[in-house]
């Protein structure tokens, strides 16, 4: 089967830095789907793991966390999926990527896509609809549907995840929804998918808060330059408020924390395949529930730009892109030539 892979971590303008060959296709074990990968998008993870794993002549590695494809065989167990269906999903950081013809994941990780997107719109979705999930319900404990009416800052909401979470505040919460961008472009994005409000991280954020006459904000999700806004996030968070985040702060002073009583909570969407916990199969049940939001008409694709075909070039152009900072939505690739 065909693949992209790499042997050492080297800049992306080097042409060895992502490369196609061919390697033999995968068997699955007994709880696995063999997907024949139609689409992929790429993340902020493909582009870290680039340069931090090494493979080697005979094992290039292969990155790729975003597919959506078709199930071309099933393991002895499985009992969620079968030949034929169309799905969509996120990984697992143990396995080898989804940037190959065929492709093994665990059933309970995968969901059927969406029946109203086409698979370049839908494997921009998994990753990021999970890690904005989990980090709105099950890290901050948003109340879904309910609760008093609170608010919501989201710090780099025109990416991925961003982009998710603000759709699922906005469309399944009472929360006022705040993002922030600091270009035109990104700002429109971000107010397309329902903001009430959006501020520029480029200035200081209580500031821009307080300018909005937004005042504190009960619930903090950051999830780029965490580092840099740290000092400001604090400052901005009403007193016994929460903050979630998912970027990697070379260093990060939970002290400060205290004055307000403030809680600190992590999201790595990775953690329940990483581990096998025993709720695994709630990204399963998260991506069947995000796939009847899409055709219930309540969210919508986060697509940003289709790279065309899945080859080294055009996965080299994208990782590019992503670490550029500069990305609005997702890349997506689609199709093998």
């Amino acid at each position: 089967m065909k693949a992209i892979g790499y042997i050492q971590s080297l800049p992306i303008t080097e042409e060895r830095a992502l490369f196609d060959f061919e390697t033999a296709a995968p068997t699955p074990g007994p709880r696995d789907l063999l997907v024949r990968v139609k689409a992929v998008s790429v993340n902020p993870v493909d582009t870290k793991v680039r340069m931090r794993r090494a493979g080697s002549e005979d094992a290039p590695v292969i990155l790729g966390w975003d597919a959506a494809g078709v199930v071309e065989a099933v393991g002895a167990e499985v009992t969620l999926f079968k030949v034929g269906d169309e799905v969509f999903y996120a990984g697992d950081l143990n396995r080898p990527g989804t940037n190959a013809e065929l492709h093994l994941v665990d059933e309970r990780i995968v969901g059927h896509k969406p029946s109203s997107l086409g698979f370049a719109e839908a494997a921009a979705l998994p990753l990021t609809s999970l890690t904005a999930w989990e980090g709105l319900f099950d890290r901050l404990q948003v109340p879904m549907n309910g609760g008093e009416a609170t608010s919501l800052l989201v710090i780099g909401a025109a990416g991925g995840v961003g982009s998710l979470a603000v759709q699922f505040a906005r469309q399944l919460t009472k929360l006022t929804v705040i993002g922030t961008a600091s270009r035109p472009e990104s700002r429109a994005w971000v107010e397309g998918l329902g903001a009430h409000a959006v501020i520029d991280h480029s200035r200081p954020l209580a500031a821009e808060l307080e300018a909005a006459g937004l005042g504190l904000v009960d619930y903090t999700y950051t999830l780029t330059n965490t580092d840099k806004h740290w000092a400001e996030i604090i400052k901005g968070a009403k007193p016994q408020g929460r903050i979630a985040i998912i970027d990697d702060p070379a260093t990060l002073d939970a002290l400060p924390l205290k004055g307000k009583s403030l809680s600190l909570h992590w999201e790595l969407m990775f953690t329940r395949s990483l581990f096998q916990t025993p709720d695994m199969i709630r990204q399963h049940e998260i991506l069947e529930e995000v796939a009847h939001l899409v055709d219930a008409g309540t969210l919508r694709t986060t697509l940003g730009e289709n790279f065309g075909p899945i080859n080294a070039v055009n996965l080299r152009r994208a990782h590019a892109q992503v670490e550029s900072g500069r990305s609005i939505g997702k890349i997506v690739l689609e199709g093998w030539n």
